[in-house]
């Protein structure tokens, strides 16, 4: 360990932080607390013996959920900058604050983004927060409380924007397909389609797969649902486990109602010796990749991401290790395509005896805003430390299947004198026509139906016959195209399309 370059990066520190609102002794923490909470604890986990918080010259700060779309406004007020704000909660005053952009894959692609500034002397520490109080939000607007959780702090601020272009198709928007529930849907009813697996034997692979990931929420301390389930109870629908977008039901999709923080402190080798960080508390990074995909609707194959499978192909590559030599994995769960998108490209079962979550998984630990991969780290750091021969690798996915951040870790030293461990893939460039209006025939490449108090949204993805991609709704009281759909097998059927004023298209089955 001691020949082990000055300008290797190496993770030094986690930290996580939560709370849940049946704790005894709840204290209703603000975003900005959580995070600075998790913050302190990452200081006081890499056991350095100088000041590490002065040392920091680099504070990334995750957007929370509440400030992820342009306009919104969040209900308590939120800090002007947020990675100052945590900064000043362990007196830390970095040079450079940054606000990233949004999507799941920030946490770990910023871990390769600054490993890659500490590897060229750019940086000497950095550290990457973030934090959700979505639950206190809801708990306390019950109970008609309105905190002022608003700051005011001063200092630069380097905002990254929203990072949302290019993600999502206009028609989807207008066909009432605009969130990320039914567009997962969407994906996963697609691969449903390329396997001819019928709809409740779909839900029961679901419920199977996501089983385990409960039992591992079960165990850690800061799970915002911290109960087994059976892979029954996750896939039969019940009052309590209605169906949210065929073919989900309530308990299988990710669960942003947490209050959550967690944080990763990253040091050159040669500061944190300085600073008195013990060797035997560094992880390395051996090797980060970044990948975005197209579109939704441009996609060739709607029951795939190639550049999350890209990513994670092109981190092994890097890091010359194979996936079987992984011991330790945590792929992105928001829903359960992300995870089969990964498992199905490099034959991962779904009782692999690794496991495939190190906190419990997006539905059960909880899906901590834009952060949830800083929990996936923090939890592989920890595994790490007590298996000094072991790898871990980390998923984090963003978007609508839309940005993937691989990482892969270890005790071992990894070489960061060249410039090959951090990677931004190219974008792809085969990809599908996608048509705002049509009229005529089409086939049914994928659907969802997404229940409400105004009626069900029913929606189907489909090519019409030069390859274009549309989407199309079924009618208002059309009971007979919806009963069709509600089977759960139109994938290939011919529909008739007519093209409406105000950009929808409605179909009924030719």
């Amino acid at each position: 360990m001691s020949e082990i370059a000055d300008t290797t990066p190496v993770i030094i520190g986690v930290g996580q932080h939560s709370e849940r609102p049946d704790d005894p002794g709840y204290r209703a923490l603000s975003p900005m607390d959580l995070g600075g909470a998790a913050l302190s604890a990452a200081l006081e986990d890499s056991g350095a013996t100088g000041d590490l918080a002065a040392a920091i010259d680099t504070i990334a700060a995750i957007r929370q959920f509440e400030i992820s779309v342009p306009g919104a406004v969040a209900p308590f007020g939120r800090s002007n900058n947020a990675p100052r704000s945590y900064g000043q909660r362990v007196g830390a005053d970095p040079e450079r604050a940054i606000l990233e952009i949004v999507g799941g894959q920030g946490p770990q692609k910023l871990v390769g983004e600054f490993a890659a500034d500490i590897a060229a002397g750019r940086s000497d520490v950095a550290a990457i927060i973030g934090s959700e109080a979505i639950s206190t939000v809801l708990t306390l607007g019950k109970r008609g409380e309105k905190p002022d959780w608003s700051e005011e702090v001063e200092g630069s601020l380097e905002d990254r924007g929203f990072g949302m272009r290019g993600l999502l198709d206009s028609t989807l928007i207008a066909h009432g397909l605009a969130a990320p529930i039914p567009l997962y849907a969407l994906f996963d009813n697609a691969r449903r389609a390329e396997r001819g697996t019928g709809l409740d034997a779909y839900r029961r692979e679901i419920g199977e797969l996501f089983a385990p990931f409960s039992a591992v929420a079960a165990r850690n301390p800061h799970a915002a649902a911290p109960v087994a389930r059976t892979a029954e109870e996750l896939a039969t629908v019940t009052e309590r486990n209605r169906i949210v977008a065929e073919p989900y039901t309530r308990m299988t999709v990710a669960r942003d109602q947490v209050n959550q923080a967690a944080a990763i402190l990253i040091a050159s080798a040669g500061r944190a010796r300085a600073l008195g960080v013990p060797e035997e508390r560094w992880v390395h990074i051996h090797a980060v990749t970044d990948a975005k995909e197209l579109s939704v609707l441009e996609r060739p194959d709607m029951a795939t991401s190639p550049a999350s499978i890209a990513s994670v192909r092109a981190a092994l590559d890097m890091a010359g290790v194979e996936m079987d030599a992984m011991d330790y994995l945590d792929l992105y769960s928001c829903f359960a395509i992300a995870v089969t998108n990964i498992a199905d490209a490099f034959g991962i079962a779904a009782d692999d005896p690794r496991g495939l979550t190190l906190t419990g998984g997006l539905p059960f630990f909880g899906g901590a805003g834009n952060n949830y991969s800083a929990h996936a780290i923090a939890e592989a750091v920890r595994k790490l430390r007590a298996d000094g021969d072991a790898y871990a690798l980390v998923g984090a996915n963003g978007g609508f299947m839309s940005k993937y951040a691989t990482g892969i870790y270890s005790m071992r030293p990894a070489d960061w004198s060249g410039d090959a461990r951090f990677r931004t893939l190219p974008d792809q460039t085969e990809k599908r026509d996608v048509r705002d209006s049509h009229t005529g025939e089409a086939v049914v490449d994928t659907y969802t139906i997404v229940p409400g108090k105004q009626g069900a949204v029913a929606a189907v993805v489909a090519r019409t016959g030069d390859g274009a991609r549309i989407v199309a709704n079924v009618a208002p009281g059309d009971a007979e195209t919806l009963a069709v759909l509600e089977e759960g097998e139109p994938f290939g059927r011919t529909i008739a399309v007519r093209s409406e004023e105000g950009g929808r298209n409605i179909f009924t089955f030719a």
